[in-house]
């Protein structure tokens, strides 16, 4: 429990207590402007509980991370019974199964009427004339 009491960790709480109880203060805000008839203010008055809830997901989550790290800082490994209580699959294998995520390309359309396009043309010339002159720079290109 004693990292959970260093500088850094006095400053999380701070800071979660502050973000907590400022918009829980910005949601009862937004309730009263509704209430006085600004129908805008629900959706804020329900947004921030929301953000406050979040603030306390993530501080929680921090919270338990903490916790079950190595007291030297790096996390500590979990024991089989620990990845199936969690649902978490076993580490992979040393050896690739072959197995492969398909890549996906997006392709330009291809005119249906066989018509070339004049910019690809021209951008085509244009790469023709630089590897014909390896040494020129872009802006020599006479076209």
């Amino acid at each position: 429990m004693k990292r959970l009491w260093t500088p850094a960790w006095i400053a999380r709480h701070v800071a979660m207590v502050v973000l907590v109880v400022g918009f829980l203060g910005l949601g009862w805000w937004q309730i009263n402007r509704a209430a006085e008839g600004n129908a805008l203010s629900w959706g804020y008055a329900v947004e921030w509980p929301i953000f406050a809830a979040f603030v306390l997901f993530v501080w929680w989550r921090e919270l338990r991370h903490a916790l079950r790290s190595a007291p030297g800082g790096e996390p500590a490994e979990p024991t089989p019974a620990d990845r199936v209580a969690a649902g978490v699959p076993a580490p992979p294998s040393a050896t690739p199964t072959g197995v492969r995520r398909p890549v996906r390309v997006s392709r330009a359309p291809v005119p249906v009427d066989g018509a070339e396009d004049d910019d690809l043309v021209a951008y085509n010339r244009y790469l023709a004339w630089l590897n014909a002159n390896p040494g020129a720079r872009p802006g020599d290109y006479p076209g």
